[in-house]
């Protein structure tokens, strides 16, 4: 089975590894018919500290790393 991949902008770079990402997903309210944005925020892990606040970074997901976090950000080419 292949990995998730998302898009996302860090919104947070504090911890040590780690990256917190803000992904945003839209989709047409199935009543109103009006496109709504709902985002979610994922724990990332970071292993060189590269990304910074702000960033849009690509994540993918992978084996559990800690209690937060599935993910791990994908090396920039």
């Amino acid at each position: 089975m292949p990995k998730r991949v998302l898009q996302g902008t860090v919104v947070s770079d504090a911890n040590d590894k780690t990256i917190v990402v803000r992904v945003e997903r839209r989709f047409t309210h199935p009543l109103l018919k009006k496109t709504v944005r709902r985002s979610k925020k994922y724990h990332a892990h970071d292993e060189n500290n590269v990304a910074k606040v702000g960033q849009t970074v690509w994540i993918e997901e992978t084996a559990p790393i800690s209690k937060n976090k599935r993910w791990a950000l994908v090396p920039s080419a």
